[in-house]
């Protein structure tokens, strides 16, 4: 059985050997993609006109996106920065057919000051200029291979091997005997700096996988969650924990629902809905509100989200999101809040840890997934050399038991 392991361990490593480079360095630099970004590209990046000023409300941002793109209406906020307001954009309806205009708006950055346009970019696309595109190369490259949605089906096949190997590979480390575990266990964690060239390079791809082995597997898990083309993630979820299907759990607010022309709220009118709902929602929960941090209108559901930071401490989420209905502001639904599944706890932390978003978005956890990121790489890069140097091993071994073969039927009979 263990050398079935052993079998499975390597050539599931070398499979996935490249891609868990790639996405191990490129998870590296997407653990600051707002500060590499700007420092990439400042012209998206605004000045602060005072110490003392004041960030436009989201609908004004809102209002002001639509007046600058007149084919295309705000759709939602992306939050990476404070000193940017970056809004996705969706197309208008064309008066003279009633459809939809066909070209993709994409995003717009506004000065979150002023509302000054800083920058136009398309939502899947590249913007002008090397530099300017690398950070999008990054994510592109970290969420689909640079492949679109090829490469994500690629992605989701290697999240399902990963985890199974994070297993693999950890049964792999514990002794073949269970008499004095610990001591025969207790090499696989160290680091003999003093060995050989393969010698530390074996050490860092066992120890190195041992060390961080819950956190690997996190996010070989999360990586799961968060492409399950296969549906993977929730069936064995079903399984192990109390949850809903994915659909069922956003029905409330997302599920498409038929309505003739714009909804009856516009931004400024949801904005001030939203504000009501997450006051009430403050007010019962006992705790205090921040700056308001996006608002998505979700046309299909014919629906808005309204999102505020809170005062509420780790491992609380710091965010509160509201879902209500876009024609009469009815409350439908709220995130941010235990669910009372323990399906949909664990689901929303695995992608928190992942993509170190709220509750997990600090500098010391950004730092740590940066620092994973390049461990990962690294055990990809010993795990393949780690190989070779036993297959030159095997070779060479072979070739030598070939000789003596051959050197014997060659010898003449007494």
């Amino acid at each position: 059985m263990r050398r079935v392991f052993v079998w499975i361990h390597r050539y599931v490593g070398l499979a996935m050997a490249l891609f868990l480079i790639i996405e191990g360095v490129t998870g590296s630099l997407l653990a600051f993609r707002g500060d590499l970004s700007a420092l990439l590209d400042p012209r998206l990046v605004a000045a602060r006109p005072s110490p003392d000023a004041e960030r436009l409300d989201l609908a004004t941002l809102a209002e002001r996106a639509g007046a600058l793109m007149p084919r295309a209406t705000a759709a939602y906020f992306f939050r990476l920065r404070d000193d940017q307001a970056i809004v996705r954009m969706a197309p208008r309806n064309d008066p003279a057919t009633g459809k939809p205009y066909p070209d993709d708006p994409g995003v717009i950055v506004l000065d979150p000051w002023t509302g000054k346009e800083l920058g136009r970019m398309p939502y899947s696309g590249y913007t002008q200029g090397f530099v300017a595109n690398i950070m999008p190369f990054v994510n592109d490259l970290h969420t689909s291979l640079a492949l679109g949605e090829k490469g994500a089906w690629i992605l989701a096949f290697l999240a399902v091997l990963w985890t199974i190997d994070c297993f693999v590979g950890f049964y792999l480390t514990l002794p073949v005997k269970l008499e004095k575990f610990w001591t025969r266990w207790k090499p696989a964690w160290l680091v003999k700096w003093r060995g050989g060239f393969y010698r530390v390079n074996f050490d860092l791809h066992r120890a190195g996988g041992l060390w961080p082995w819950a956190m690997l597997f996190v996010f070989a898990w999360s990586s799961v969650c968060l492409i399950d083309n296969f549906g993977v993630y929730e069936k064995v979820m079903a399984t192990l924990f109390d949850t809903r299907p994915m659909m069922e759990q956003v029905a409330g607010f997302a599920a498409p629902r038929e309505g003739a022309g714009p909804m009856k709220l516009d931004w400024r009118a949801a904005q001030a809905r939203g504000k009501e709902l997450v006051a009430e929602k403050a007010a019962a929960g006992g705790f205090r509100l921040l700056e308001p941090r996006g608002m998505t209108s979700l046309a299909d559901a014919r629906s808005y989200n309204y999102i505020v930071a809170t005062a509420r401490s780790f491992p609380a989420d710091k965010e509160l999101t509201v879902f209500f209905d876009g024609d009469d502001g009815a409350f439908l639904d709220v995130m941010g809040t235990s669910t009372g599944h323990s399906g949909e706890t664990v689901t929303n932390w695995l992608r928190a840890l992942h993509m170190a978003r709220d509750p997990m978005d600090y500098l010391p956890y950004r730092i740590f997934v940066c620092i994973l990121g390049l461990v990962i790489a690294l055990l990809s890069i010993t795990g393949v050399y780690v190989w070779w140097k036993k297959r030159k091993a095997r070779q060479f071994h072979a070739g030598r038991a070939e000789k003596r073969v051959t050197h014997a039927a060659q010898e003449p009979a007494l």
